[in-house]
């Protein structure tokens, strides 16, 4: 039969005991024929030599059995997980497969042990173990609650059977692994003593020192522990039995790592922690009168003993999410001493002790009957979150299932995901440059698309290349908002990069050819080309759609045609002076420089710039230009923002100084009125008379009752430039001044 090198005396004697002990939990569940079925698939494994011993030396056959009693005892499963947990083993070892035990022992076994078997994958591939992301992968993967709950157990028999291995690595990885992992998802599935178990003996295997610590000064206090419990509980007996209740009560000495916690937390020693132990009362009530027995129990226990009503916690009234029930309350104990009592039924303390397994018992459900929905409720228990503000729950935080993938790099690293990412969202989640650069994946090996749409458990190797730049489309690739971001700011940066290359190069040929750039003109000539944005002009340069040299000849066209006109306005009329033909380093210039450029240089060759036309006062900026002059803007000027973005490094600092005195800057104002009688006559008559301000030129257009005209003036400064325009306001019929 099987090899008989494979056991051990002792475990052979430990197979038969365990053998012995499930048959008693499980028998009415099991289905004919499924022993013999199950000792024929063990057998065969051991034979062809498929199944081996761990990193402990662990036999894995008596090991499954001894998980198998815990999940049996403890939680209170039956057939279909004994059976998953003894043959998954021989299945991940090939020995044989998911389709063989389906058709042996049917769909719900198969399931259980398909699940099992994915979790151990993700350990072989991930050693970011430790993040909260693993455990919600590893609580996706399950799919099927049992998984989790077998996990907990398989951990708490491990931990029972180290104790005296000569590993000490491979101990304190399965150590550690038990309290991030193990002991957090057991409270929350309300399994406390094996939570406290878990706890317990991870810090005895990874601090032994404050354990052992711990462990022997509850020893030495003990006897008085003891002494004062029965002295606290003596009078509470008495008292209870008078009002006719049915009862016990045990005190509970707390758990070697919840001592350990508070030392930490209040930072003090062992002697400095006053509530080391609980008493419990357990009344044996009927269900419909439990809540009522329990607050009398209550009220007896703080009729006899102060309360400290900050330290209430009523678990009766509203249950926690994992089906707890129970009454805590701190009272002021003889010698001054608080203690923790806590009150509830025989049912309430079972469903402590075994969580959601006996909530489920308690309603009527008999062994595997009605599974699904205890199920359902762990999973519901798993996804809403405790409001008892216990640390290891505050990590332990669960958001996801349907909503969230999780994938791994090929280091390891597991990164998480919304549902629906593809290959491009997780190079942009890696880092914008690689997203940028990406061209594709290895997706499990296999090269992908950028669209490839990813599943949880992938292992992702992005394929980047230098010659990749973003593309439009990708903006319907990409499902998360990061990817989205990213994609769109490197597009506006293409086309930022593209028009500085295209606007340099214009102004490089200007230069060539000795022509002036004025970018008034320039932006006339943009409009008239039809384009709606400036951006457009010089994306179609950089895609070569226009040629450089046409747009220049287009441009002394409209340089010609606008100078024509202005010739045509002076030879119509005297008094329509056209101020563009007065040059403006011909009106800035005077006996004194007025303007003071970046730091503090004087003398430099400067023009006033004519999309804004500054002047004196205005709050200004040098730009320099291609020809290697400077042209003087407003700081508000049309093209200001344009010109900071594109070109901040052409930006120098300008400022007014000393007092203006005999230069005049041509402005032009923009009137909008009433075409009342004389109307234009008063608008003259006040400029005329204004020192230091003539009129150059006036436009008026009436229709239908409504004016709008232009004013060219020339002031010395702003200060003038305002007191004219407020007198201007005053003028019957005008509505609107303002300066272009």
């Amino acid at each position: 039969m099987e090899r008989d090198e494979f056991f051990t005396t002792e475990e052979k004697e430990l197979l038969f005991s365990l053998y012995r002990k499930l048959l008693q939990l499980t028998g009415e569940t099991l289905r004919k024929g499924d022993c013999k079925k199950l000792k024929t698939h063990l057998v065969n494994s051991i034979q062809n030599n498929h199944v081996q011993r761990d990193t402990f030396g662990l036999n894995p056959l008596i090991k499954d059995m001894q998980t198998a009693v815990i999940v049996t005892e403890e939680i209170g499963m039956k057939r279909a997980s004994i059976i998953g947990i003894m043959l998954h083993e021989s299945v991940r070892n090939g020995a044989c497969t998911t389709e063989e035990v389906q058709y042996s022992f049917g769909e719900d076994v198969a399931g259980i042990i398909r699940g099992l078997i994915r979790v151990n994958e993700l350990y072989a591939k991930s050693p970011a173990i430790e993040s909260e992301n693993f455990r919600n992968l590893l609580l996706s993967f399950a799919e099927d609650m049992r998984v989790i709950l077998i996990m907990i157990a398989d951990r708490v028999n491990i931990m029972r059977q180290i104790k005296d291995s000569n590993n000490d690595e491979a101990r304190r990885q399965v150590a550690n692994e038990a309290a991030y992992l193990y002991a957090p998802l057991a409270h929350k599935l309300g399994l406390y003593k094996l939570k406290s178990e878990l706890e317990d003996l991870s810090l005895k295997y990874t601090e032994k020192e404050v354990y052992y610590h711990i462990k022997d000064k509850l020893n030495e206090t003990k006897a008085s522990r003891d002494k004062y419990i029965a002295a606290f509980i003596a009078p509470l007996q008495r008292k209870l039995a008078e009002a006719g209740l049915l009862f016990h009560i045990k005190g509970r000495t707390k758990s070697i790592h919840s001592i350990y916690q508070k030392m930490k937390k209040q930072k003090c020693p062992f002697e400095g922690v006053y509530d080391l132990f609980a008493i419990r009362i357990i009344l044996n009530s009927k269900v419909n009168i439990e809540k009522q027995e329990c607050w009398q129990a209550y009220s007896i226990v703080t009729d006899m003993y102060q309360p400290n009503p900050k330290r209430l916690r009523d678990w009766l009234s509203v249950p926690k999410s994992n089906g707890y029930e129970s009454l805590h309350i701190t009272v002021m104990g003889p010698e001054s001493k608080w203690v923790e009592v806590q009150i509830r039924t025989e049912r309430m303390d079972d469903i402590a002790e075994r969580g959601l397994a006996a909530h489920w018992r308690y309603k009527g459900v008999k062994g595997e009957n009605g599974l699904d929905e205890w199920l359902t409720s762990v999973r519901e228990a798993l996804e809403n979150s405790d409001s008892n503000g216990l640390e290891a729950m505050d990590q332990f935080k669960l958001d996801l299932y349907e909503d969230e993938v999780f994938v791994f790099t090929p280091k390891g690293d597991l990164f998480k995901l919304g549902k629906g990412a593809t290959v491009l969202d997780f190079a942009f989640h890696i880092h914008s440059k690689v997203g940028c650069k990406c061209i594709g994946a290895k997706v499990n090996g296999k090269n992908v698309q950028l669209k490839q749409v990813l599943n949880s458990g992938d292992q992702v190797e992005i394929i980047t290349s230098n010659m990749q730049t973003p593309k439009q489309d990708w903006l319907n690739i990409v499902t998360t908002s990061k990817a989205r971001t990213k994609i769109r700011q490197a597009l506006k940066e293409i086309v930022a990069r593209q028009y500085a290359f295209a606007k340099e190069t214009i102004e490089r040929k200007f230069k060539n050819r000795k022509i002036e750039y004025d970018e008034a003109i320039m932006m006339r000539l943009i409009k008239r080309l039809g384009f709606k944005t400036v951006t457009d002009f010089y994306q179609s340069i950089a895609d070569e759609t226009l040629d450089v040299n046409e747009i220049i000849d287009k441009y002394l066209e409209q340089q010609k045609r606008e100078n024509d006109t202005h010739e045509d306005v002076t030879y119509r009329s005297a008094e329509s002076y056209n101020l563009q033909q007065i040059q403006s380093d011909e009106i800035i210039r005077s006996k004194e420089d007025v303007l003071v450029i970046d730091q503090n240089l004087k003398g430099l060759d400067f023009k006033l710039a004519r999309c804004c036309n500054p002047i004196y006062g205005d709050d200004v900026f040098g730009f320099v230009s291609v020809s290697g002059g400077i042209k003087i803007h407003r700081c508000d000027c049309p093209n200001a923002t344009q010109l900071r973005e594109r070109f901040g490094y052409r930006i120098v600092k300008a400022r007014w100084a000393g007092k203006s005195q005999g230069t005049q800057y041509p402005i032009t104002l923009r009137v909008v009125g009433h075409d009342d009688i004389g109307i234009v006559t008063n608008i003259t008559s006040i400029i005329s008379k204004e020192n230091d301000i003539s009129l150059r030129s006036i436009g008026i257009d009436s229709h239908d009752g409504l004016f709008s005209g232009t004013l060219t003036i020339m002031v010395g400064d702003t200060g003038r430039l305002e007191t004219l325009i407020k007198k201007l306001r005053t003028v019957k019929g005008v509505k609107q001044i303002s300066r272009n």
